[in-house]
């Protein structure tokens, strides 16, 4: 298996939940670190959301591994950030039997 070309720089973000003083809350994203990866679209899907309508696409996010426990090793229901664009992690497997990178299977909703 040949290494991933790592060209993209993304934010690692996970969620944060900040009291609102009233018994609920309100959610932040916290950046957690920086890292470069190699961006594989698969699928993709038109859906409404609202009677709008959503483009979703699914990609393969390859990025270094880190330890187990690390805040930069990345997560289920944390995200990746590139500008405007938001990539939800929705599971992470090793990408290699040496587990020197990660593939993290994640999808992209842009409305329409």
């Amino acid at each position: 298996m040949s290494a991933p070309r790592l060209m993209h720089q993304l934010e690692l973000e996970a969620p944060e939940r900040v009291s609102d003083g009233a018994g609920g809350f309100s959610e932040n994203w916290v950046v957690l670190g920086t890292h470069w990866a190699q961006l594989v679209a698969r699928s993709g899907r038109e859906t409404a959301s609202r009677g709008t309508p959503v483009s979703r696409v699914g990609y393969k996010i390859i990025v270094r591994s880190a330890p187990l426990g690390s805040v930069q090793r990345p997560k289920p229901q944390q995200r990746f950030r590139t500008g405007t664009r938001v990539f939800t992690i929705q599971a992470v497997a090793d990408y290699d039997a040496e587990c020197r990178y990660l593939t993290c299977f994640a999808e992209e909703e842009v409305v329409v």
